[in-house]
């Protein structure tokens, strides 16, 4: 595959989700970044703004498989990975695959589960397998994690442990529409072309096959970023670890994702090459999830994106 494939395809993607998924522009790109890195994301915006919606379209043009798990507080990591159960007329045991064999997996509200079932997930998001009983099972190749969360439901919600916000790459925020795009939802849900309805009609059709996807993401290697906007990359992660806001900054992990996030937004641009531009536009969905602020900063009402503005502003820019 070469760049003006991967270029085609992320043209027809986004025609293809934006039938169904109506503005949300950002929103349907950096879900393909994620996609198209091979990477896992954190989905957060209020009731009814199609978080469940747009993992599915997105699965349907891509060919791939869709599970969806709804994490509540009673969960077992059983009920997300399968269990082995014994079968009476062959006389053994057989696995009994759990939802997270499949492709694209919607963790919804996955903080509504405790810590030890949402570490259930970290060995499948890291390694794209699953341990049972002692034995390790692949998942699939294109195996990808999009979890939602409520931000304004906090009763009877669990904190994410660290070490799993970390294998998110981006944080993507879905807002409530414009008035313009609410308006068009509402005259489409008087007629058939309401997105639900879109989506089971069949009118979003697939762009790529499921194996193709793989190959796609080798093309994102074509992409060039020079020394000086690598360097950049890096500068602008370390200093989320030295301001005074700051309690614990942005690791390692999140200088390759913010590097593989401004390669793939260049591709989404239809450029083969990255620029300062990129790195700035990732910047935040890569590294807001990632830090944790000083108590006495947040009381004063600091939020992350502000920190890594003041970051952005603070780290030299490569000419």
């Amino acid at each position: 595959m070469n760049i003006e494939k991967l270029r085609e395809v992320l043209a027809q993607a986004r025609h293809e989700a934006a039938k169904v998924i109506i503005g949300q522009h950002d929103v349907i790109d950096n879900a393909l970044i994620v996609i198209f890195t091979g990477n896992h994301a954190l989905v957060e915006g209020i009731p009814g703004v199609a978080k469940t919606l747009l993992v599915r379209t997105l699965a349907q043009i891509l060919g791939c498989d869709f599970a969806r798990i709804q994490f509540t507080p009673d969960l077992m990591p059983a009920d997300i990975t399968g269990t082995n159960v014994f079968n009476l007329q062959r006389n053994e045991f057989s696995l009994m695959k759990g939802p997270i064999f499949t492709s694209f997996l919607l963790a919804d509200e996955i903080n509504r589960a405790p810590a030890k079932t949402q570490s259930a997930l970290l060995q499948a998001m890291q390694e794209r397998a699953v341990t049972i009983d002692r034995e390790t099972h692949p998942l699939p190749p294109n195996f990808t994690v999009f979890a939602t969360q409520n931000p304004i439901e906090f009763e009877g919600t669990y904190p994410l442990p660290e070490a799993q916000k970390d294998r998110f790459m981006l944080k993507i925020s879905m807002h409530a529409p414009d008035r313009a795009d609410e308006v068009a939802l509402a005259r489409r849900t008087m007629t058939k072309e309401s997105p639900e309805a879109l989506l089971a009609d069949g009118a979003v059709r697939p762009v790529i096959q499921p194996q193709d996807l793989v190959l796609l993401r080798e093309a994102l290697a074509l992409i060039a970023m020079r020394e000086e906007l690598l360097a950049y990359a890096v500068d602008v992660v370390r200093a989320t670890r030295e301001h005074e806001a700051v309690l614990v900054g942005a690791g390692p992990r999140a200088t390759q994702s913010l590097i593989m996030a401004a390669r793939a937004q260049a591709a989404i641009s239809g450029r083969d090459f990255a620029t300062p531009d990129d790195v700035k536009t990732m910047a935040s969905p890569v590294l807001e999830h990632r830090l944790i602020l000083r108590p006495e900063f947040e009381i004063e009402g600091l939020h992350a994106g502000e920190v890594i503005q003041q970051v952005l502003q603070q780290v030299a820019v490569p000419r």
